[in-house]
């Protein structure tokens, strides 16, 4: 659909995202310098009360709907009919048309491994286990290093303040969706959100996170119907375990020309192989006469 051609990036130059702060640095000297700015959140759905995360609060209703839609909360052909952010009592209350109530899941609470304390509830692994992810999907080395590229050069919170993760929704070497967060589960599920709202097929796109490959990332990749997951950061034994179990293709320690993935290689076309061999050699070289 023509939405997912609209490239959203993060806005840095946002007054309510990040504060000047005076310190002094390794010599005693006076500095000045930009913090990313947390603030609570508390989401409701049809009026019950459901969690309260952390975050940078950018995107409120993307980040609700994602969060819901990877709790299973929110199903496939359910109906938004509303949804109320109020920044000033740090709330947001999504509506649907049917009627829920979760307060046994609520129950079955898991703290994960992510930043900022993300939850996931008991029963998330029912629709993990029936996923079947596309086998068409592929990605040339040459998408992932120009990926690479691209995102470490676009403005972002992390370039101006850092202690934020950045989390990106692309189609072959070009980027759709930069969302970023305080924690990496957050800005996945704003881009989970976005995909729900605007009805995006996850079915010929690559997820690229700067964040760890865990269990949790595979779990919300997979929900989201992405084939293909990739990161700057390594992995965790489970998360790499779940992938084999569904065929997700797990790319880690993406860096530059270099990568290693553990995880469905048969969706991966080397067509970049020579010149990253010859870029290396070169690197090499560069060493040695140093």
């Amino acid at each position: 659909m023509s939405s997912d051609e609209n490239l959203i990036l993060p806005n840095p130059k946002d007054p309510r995202l990040t504060e000047r702060v005076t310190g002094a640095d390794q010599d005693g000297n006076p500095v000045e310098t930009s913090v990313t700015v947390e603030r609570p959140l508390t989401l409701f759905l049809n009026g019950q009360e459901i969690v309260t995360m952390m975050s940078i609060c950018d995107y409120p209703e993307y980040m609700a709907i994602g969060y819901l839609v990877n709790q299973n909360m929110l199903l496939p052909d359910d109906e938004i009919t509303g949804i109320d952010y109020e920044e000033d009592i740090s709330t947001i209350v999504v509506r649907t048309a049917r009627k829920t109530d979760f307060e046994e899941k609520l129950k079955k609470k898991t703290m994960t491994s992510g930043c900022a304390q993300g939850t996931v509830f008991g029963d998330v692994m029912e629709k993990f286990e029936t996923v079947r992810l596309p086998t068409g999907a592929k990605i040339k080395t040459s998408w992932l290093y120009s990926l690479i590229k691209n995102i470490n050069t676009m403005p972002s919170l992390y370039l101006e303040a850092g202690a934020i993760h950045g989390c990106v929704l692309a189609r072959e070497d070009k980027v759709l969706l930069y969302m970023e967060d305080v924690g990496r589960h957050n800005a996945i599920d704003k881009i989970a959100g976005y995909m729900f709202k605007h009805g995006i097929d996850g079915a010929d796109k690559i997820f690229y996170t700067t964040g760890r490959l865990t269990s949790e990332m595979v779990i919300k990749a997979v929900q989201m119907g992405i084939p293909i997951v990739a990161s700057r950061s390594g992995f965790t034994a489970w998360g790499v375990e779940l992938a084999r179990q569904v065929g997700l293709t797990l790319i880690g320690r993406a860096r530059g020309k270099r990568f290693v993935v553990l995880s469905g290689e048969e969706r991966i076309e080397y067509d970049a192989v020579a010149e990253a061999q010859e870029a290396r050699t070169g690197e090499a070289r560069t060493g040695t006469d140093q």
